[in-house]
């Protein structure tokens, strides 16, 4: 089975450049930041306190997971229930990059993760792929793009889904996120010494696409 790493930061458009690429490829898409988005709603939603290491690993226990897709689209569910949207609001998101510190959560996920590429070639997109779920990958990418760029894609997703929010405070968020996604303990959010890098600052969705396309080909030839 091939596996394929695309790690980056918030707003560097990993997932959407996954899906293509699994379109394109055939490949099974897994959206890692789903499932730490579906812990961190479980802790809101139950009143965890996620700066309580031992109570988030105590309700890790409550928690089962699942991953489907239909239509092309990867749907998690949370104990049966198909958590859809509710994981992509601003709240979930700082909490799940809080909740994806922990060492309790992160070996809770891995196994979930890996099972994955037993199977099916697999496209995975995170912050730790490459390094640490997949450091055997056969491809892996690491996509940037400059803070500005990386908050009006996120701004303008958020808008779309009727969130009431600022581009001041997505910028924001986005500052904080990186800097604890960079700096925590466990499996920091840094490029594996092999990944290629991708800029997008400047590019399309398709040249995004394209120039990893041409990236993969290099590496594992027609596919």
């Amino acid at each position: 089975m091939i596996k394929i790493a695309i790690d980056g930061p918030s707003g560097s458009g990993k997932s959407t450049l996954a899906k293509s690429l699994a379109k394109k490829l055939s490949f099974t898409y897994v959206d890692t930041g789903a499932l730490y988005r579906t812990v961190a709603l479980y802790m809101l939603k139950n009143a965890v306190d996620i700066s309580d290491t031992d109570a988030v690993a105590a309700a890790l226990k409550s928690i089962t997971l699942g991953i489907f897709h239909k239509d092309g689209a990867q749907h998690v569910t949370l104990n049966g229930e198909d958590v859809g949207d509710t994981i992509r609001t601003t709240e979930v998101t700082m909490a799940s990059s809080k909740v994806s510190a922990q060492p309790a959560v992160r070996a809770f996920l891995l196994d979930t993760q890996r099972n994955m590429a037993l199977t099916h070639n697999i496209i995975m997109d995170g912050r730790d792929i490459g390094t640490v779920i997949f450091p055997d990958a056969e491809v892996k990418l690491f996509l940037t793009a400059g803070n500005t760029s990386r908050a009006e894609r996120r701004y303008l997703e958020l808008r779309e889904k009727g969130e009431d929010i600022t581009f001041e405070q997505v910028l924001a968020d986005i500052e904080t996120r990186d800097n604890n996604d960079r700096n925590r303990k466990e499996a920091p959010a840094i490029p594996a010494q092999d990944a290629i890098f991708i800029d997008n600052s400047s590019f399309t969705p398709e040249d995004t696409l394209n120039t990893a396309l041409k990236i993969i080909e290099s590496k594992l030839g027609a596919l």
